[in-house]
């Protein structure tokens, strides 16, 4: 079976999304950094500052980073799979 179910691709999508938050840490405390104190300033002083942050976030949870976890998931469920059943020779 090469499909997710729902329940795993919501547990691999909660998985990657930390795993992007650990890895663009310096980048989200810049924006918090930024946003600290402000309301609606935020908006325009620290556009740049977000926008950092939403690319770096990007690259672990785009749609082809997605689809190479996913991958990886399923060829690590598959082995399982198979070393839990090997077939009789």
């Amino acid at each position: 079976m090469n499909a997710l179910s729902r329940r795993e691709e919501e547990t691999l999508l909660k998985k990657t999304k930390e795993h992007a938050l650990k890895e663009c840490d310096p980048v989200v405390k810049e924006f918090a950094q930024c946003a600290e104190g402000r309301t609606f300033s935020v908006a325009w002083e620290c556009r740049a500052k977000y926008k950092a942050v939403q690319d770096c976030m990007l690259q672990y949870t785009g749609p082809e980073a997605m689809a190479t976890v996913r991958a990886e998931y399923l060829r690590l469920r598959n082995e399982q799979q198979q070393n839990a059943h090997p077939n009789p020779s």
